[in-house]
């Protein structure tokens, strides 16, 4: 990390708590909203092509790109094989001026209505000036301390363990940060911001991986994270001392945010902003619980299954989509339009046509076992069951641009030889 300067964690508080009423506002304001860096994304169904990061998607395209099919398509899996996540976000957050001890910590663990404690490093890094305050933590075991729409997004963890930032939504507002931008850390090197997500944490501006905070220099083990029902923030200051600084977190952040993942983040992160009631609302007019396709083990059966939703579409149309808007799931926005999830609809889109695919009653606009049929329903209304210039048309619906057709049946043509 050469010649960058070191902070000394958290210990100076003056700059943290300076930003703690701003923090806990926006937290309470926006829940647990989650937007990700997204570089192929191309602007999803009813969108049109859209400028990202000063490269234009859509309608630049001159479709003369090789049309390939995936060659994952076959075992990919639609869904990242993720253990469920029960979030147990922190009441208490403790702020120390040196590493917490293990007995300490388990002084802490043994107080009356306290449940679970967790001690994690911290540390100040400096962009164009600007203090950001993160924790620098292990991606599995600080997972649960998040709101839960934030805990259940693999996209925020795999970030962490690639080595990049995760940073708060209010601070991406107020510093005008981009998502998918590559930072200078003054005195260090670059960092990319890869997600912006309503953390729920006080004065905490971002996280980082653990394995990079040491490289950075942070203090380890000086911001102590206390879960439980009401713990007595004097009990714990005084096993912790004195000196230590005991803020309270937000009670209700995972409540609150808990049906907005995906949803309105503010600011200019990416210049996205999804619909805060998309991610875990029922459209379509489907029912809960009617399962349409299932939940097949591979993207392929997945689109097989989805094209039967629009009797005459083929699969391949299908395919060739949902490699071209996410690589089947990969990239799942959002899209500088606005488009979320791994067939990349439009919100308002997903209010009229989205699905519940795997009959767990709720169309998941971030789900492919959803999103995929939905895909299939949305063309269908278009007339793309008739082949042909219908089906043109159609796809054409889905994203405003006959170059993002003509690359679209081209890959459903060779997805077609490969899979006869």
């Amino acid at each position: 990390m050469g010649g960058m300067r070191r902070v000394p964690g958290f210990a100076a508080l003056r700059v943290l708590v300076v930003g703690l009423a701003a923090s806990v506002a926006v937290a309470g304001a926006v829940g647990a909203a989650v937007l990700y860096a997204n570089d192929n994304a191309g602007g999803g169904a009813d969108g049109r092509g859209k400028t990202r990061h000063g490269v234009t998607t859509g309608a630049a395209d001159d479709g003369r790109t090789a049309a390939r099919p995936d060659p994952a398509l076959p075992t990919g899996s639609p869904v990242l094989a993720e253990a469920e996540v029960r979030a147990t976000p922190p009441e208490l957050m403790a702020i120390t001026t040196s590493a917490v001890p293990e007995a300490a910590l388990s002084r802490l663990a043994g107080l009356k209505r306290v449940r679970k404690v967790a001690a994690e490093d911290g540390g100040t890094i400096r962009i164009a000036g600007n203090p950001l305050q993160l924790l620098a933590v292990d991606p599995a075991s600080f997972r649960s301390w998040t709101p839960q729409p934030v805990a259940e997004h693999p996209e925020v963890w795999s970030a962490l363990s690639r080595g990049e930032l995760v940073a708060d939504a209010e601070t991406v507002r107020r510093l005008g940060m981009n998502l998918g931008a590559q930072y200078q850390i003054d005195g260090g090197p670059r960092l990319r911001l890869a997600a912006s997500a309503a953390l729920g944490l006080p004065a905490v501006d971002g996280l980082i991986n653990a394995e990079l905070g040491r490289r950075f220099g942070f203090s380890p083990g000086v911001v102590v994270l206390i879960h439980g029902e009401s713990p007595d923030a004097r009990a714990v200051k005084r096993v912790l001392g004195a000196k230590t600084h005991i803020l309270t977190v937000p009670g209700k952040t995972a409540k609150t945010g808990a049906k907005n993942a995906g949803g309105k983040a503010g600011g200019k992160a990416g210049g996205k902003n999804g619909s805060a009631s998309t991610s875990k609302s029922t459209g379509g007019g489907e029912k809960a619980g009617r399962g349409l396709v299932g939940r097949p083990a591979s993207y392929l059966e997945l689109y097989r299954r989805s094209a039967g939703v629009c009797p005459g579409l083929s699969w391949t149309v299908l395919a060739a989509i949902g490699q071209v808007e996410s690589g089947h799931g990969r990239n799942n926005g959002p899209s500088s339009a606005g488009a979320l999830g791994p067939m990349q609809f439009m919100p308002a889109t997903w209010k009229a046509y989205g699905v519940d695919g795997d009959g767990d009653g709720k169309a998941d606009i971030w789900s492919a076992y959803d999103a995929v049929p939905s895909a299939a329903k949305y063309l269908c209304a278009n007339g793309a069951a008739q082949g042909g210039e219908k089906l043109r048309k159609a796809v054409w619906f889905y994203n405003h641009s006959w170059d993002y057709v003509n690359k679209v049946l081209g890959l459903a043509e060779a997805y077609a030889r490969a899979y006869r």
